[in-house]
């Protein structure tokens, strides 16, 4: 007997139906259950919003926006300005982004363009996830112990040889923005890499076939084709990198020295907003406290900002190299 399979697909059996008033049960409870998760991330970002505003709003009223320029923190004299701070947050977070960031986006390139075996690519990649594992504070003893006695002589070099720089106008007698920005970039590097790397598997393969076709060389199709196509996850990766690095406090109020001063120099001393809310929040009175909060909208309003940002970046970079509206 000769096997017809058109005869059985034309029999009674159906591999599908409609859906059932269960199935149609399940799917209102999931998207009801989704909505209200997206909602309640909505309501406790406002709630929090709320709650600083609330506790910062005598300070706002008692000194306004000399509270942004000012460059004073002065309890006893209820002096309260957070410029310095802003100004090391930026800055601090600028310098590891730039670190972080290229190495990151080195990494990702370095695991997905064929440079490595798959077995040793999955060897890095968790070697790099690993260092997402690490708690801050050991990062900032790590910090203390072995980089800053690391990098000494070649800061104290590079005063000496090139101090009419203002990058190198000081040198580094101990914690500063040089270690900082270094620890910095290292924590925000598993997270630039695994992203950008992702970037980078999600190009279909006909893309690097097609321009390995037109006769490109390795490095033009990376630098290319596959670095602009991928270019919208890298900026993801590289945004939340920065919020991470605007963010972070333990590691930086161990090592960037916590003193309100405002300087181009990579060797000196500085504060960030974080650093200022851990190590003043404790023994702070109620007047201080209400300024520790507006400093908190500060740097809530800073990663705001620079997320928003990102995300007009990322937008632009889409519609430009992968034809998305």
């Amino acid at each position: 007997m000769v096997y017809d399979p058109f005869k059985e697909a034309s029999s009674d059996k159906t591999l599908s139906a409609p859906p059932s008033t269960t199935d149609y049960l399940k799917d209102s409870v999931f998207r009801s259950f989704a909505y209200f998760c997206a909602l309640s991330i909505i309501l406790l970002v406002a709630y929090i919003i709320f709650e600083l505003g609330s506790q910062a709003l005598p300070a706002i009223k008692t000194h306004g926006l000399g509270f942004i320029t000012g460059t004073t923190w002065d309890t006893n004299e209820g002096v309260f300005g957070v410029l310095p701070e802003i100004w090391g947050t930026l800055y601090s977070s600028f310098l590891a982004l730039l670190l972080g960031g290229s190495l990151g986006v080195a990494i990702a390139i370095f695991l997905t363009q064929s440079f490595v075996h798959a077995k040793f690519e999955m060897i890095f990649r968790t070697i790099i996830e690993l260092l997402a594992a690490i708690p801050s504070v050991v990062y900032g003893l790590w910090g203390i112990y072995v980089l800053i006695p690391l990098i000494r002589p070649g800061a104290q070099w590079l005063h000496e040889t090139l101090g009419w720089f203002p990058l190198f106008g000081t040198d580094l007698s101990g914690p500063g923005l040089a270690p900082a920005a270094l620890v910095l970039a290292i924590m925000i590097l598993p997270t630039v890499a695994a992203i950008s790397a992702d970037a980078f598997r999600r190009i279909p393969y006909k893309v690097k076939e097609a321009a390995y076709g037109m006769g490109a060389t390795k490095w033009e199709v990376i630098l290319k084709v596959m670095l602009p196509t991928a270019s919208s996850g890298i900026l993801a990766g590289l945004v939340l990198g920065f919020g991470r690095a605007l963010g972070e406090t333990m590691a930086l109020a161990m090592l960037i020295g916590n003193v309100n001063n405002i300087n181009l120099s990579l060797f000196a001393p500085a504060n960030t907003l974080a650093s200022l809310l851990a190590s003043t929040f404790p023994e702070a009175g109620q007047i201080e406290i209400q300024a520790l909060m507006y400093a908190a909208l500060v740097l809530l309003l800073i990663t705001f900002i620079v997320n928003v940002a990102g995300l007009a970046v990322q937008q632009y970079t889409m519609r430009k190299f992968e034809g998305k509206k």
